[in-house]
């Protein structure tokens, strides 16, 4: 690809977020989307390999119908309020059309089914943007119109994604659909808690992208991208794959990890809200995608040499980190002293 159109898909990206990030009206919300759908399209199919056109197919052709569909249930909401406000979305059949396509947009369950293979078509840049920038937009929408969905549908979808996202990802051996999975269940997280507090789901969303973006940003320069070539990474980048396995235990939400503070939260709200039961459920759930976490982190971590592998040992490498990753590792593992303040700040 050439430095030209990485810059334009680069700067369209932005664009098309902030302009719907920060919109007020439906048909500059959805042309930010749209502008978003463009953008990354060049991104997924520039392997030139068939996997990857595969993926920019199918990721358009969903993408395209879930803006139909907001635009649809946009123009339904106007018909009958003459409102074009986002956050005055009141007609049911409107909230209803809505929360399908930002599912379908965000990849929750039950229109999941895109989301996995177009991560496995992409490059490791290109699957970080689509598990993190990708989603903020969708998901700020979800915001803006919280008070008007049905929180019995989105308690069921969340549920579902986390089950889903923990039973589908135990025999991954691809990491890119492992973290497919995880995302889908990490949008479970996000939608149970999204009626009753939203800014609780903007702060898992935050920490989940910044996790997400180190262990991503690791895989890349370690260059391994399947459980059998993880094995074989200790020799390469010992210090990065330690700081790796941490970052796969925050991931999983274990104590004392940053990413135990979002859940340790929405169980405890939901446990305010008189939903005793369904915070145990999406807990239980969240057992079966530590198993595939721990199985990462073994493999990244605890696999040492000799073992037996039908790959070659890598070499150890004299490479400096780089900044970034050392960064984004370092508070992808240790900001839950720091929650105190966190809540303060939202």
């Amino acid at each position: 690809m050439s430095p030209l159109t990485k810059l334009i898909s680069s700067t369209s990206l932005l664009l098309g977020t902030t302009i719907t990030i920060s919109s007020n009206h439906w048909m500059m919300a959805w042309t930010g989307l749209e502008i978003n759908t463009l953008a990354i399209i060049p991104l997924i199919s520039k392997l030139h390999h068939p996997r990857a056109i595969e993926a920019t197919i199918k990721y358009f052709l969903i993408q395209a119908a879930a803006s139909a569909l907001i635009l649809f249930s946009s123009m339904i909401n106007a018909q009958f309020t003459g409102q074009w406000d986002l956050t005055q979305l009141t007609h049911p059949m409107s909230c209803l059309l809505l929360t399908t396509a930002i599912a379908m947009k965000l990849g929750l369950v039950p229109f999941h089914f895109w989301f996995p293979e177009v991560l496995q078509g992409s490059s490791m840049t290109t699957a970080l943007l689509l598990s993190t920038m990708m989603k903020f937009p969708p998901i700020t929408i979800l915001f803006l119109t919280a008070p008007s969905l049905n929180p019995a549908l989105l308690t069921a979808m969340a549920i579902a994604s986390a089950a889903l996202g923990g039973w589908m990802g135990l025999n991954q051996t691809q990491i890119r659909k492992i973290l497919a999975f995880s995302s889908i269940s990490h949008l479970g997280w996000m939608t149970i808690i999204l009626i009753y507090n939203p800014k609780l789901t903007l702060l898992t969303f935050y920490l989940y992208s910044l996790t997400t973006t180190a262990i991503f940003l690791a895989l890349n320069t370690i260059k391994t991208s399947k459980l059998s070539t993880t094995m074989t990474s200790w020799t390469k980048m010992p210090t990065l794959n330690a700081s790796l396995m941490l970052a796969l235990l925050s991931l999983a939400g274990l104590p004392p990890l940053t990413g135990f503070l979002p859940k340790w939260l929405i169980i405890q709200e939901l446990t305010k809200q008189e939903m005793t039961t369904a915070a145990t459920t999406i807990t239980m759930l969240s057992l079966l995608g530590l198993f595939f976490y721990l199985r990462l982190a073994y493999c990244s971590t605890i696999t040492l040499p000799p073992n037996t592998t039908n790959h070659m040992k890598q070499w150890h490498t004299g490479k400096p980190a780089n900044t970034t990753v050392a960064t984004l590792t370092s508070l992808s593992i240790s900001l839950l002293p720091l929650s105190p303040m966190i809540l303060t700040a939202t």
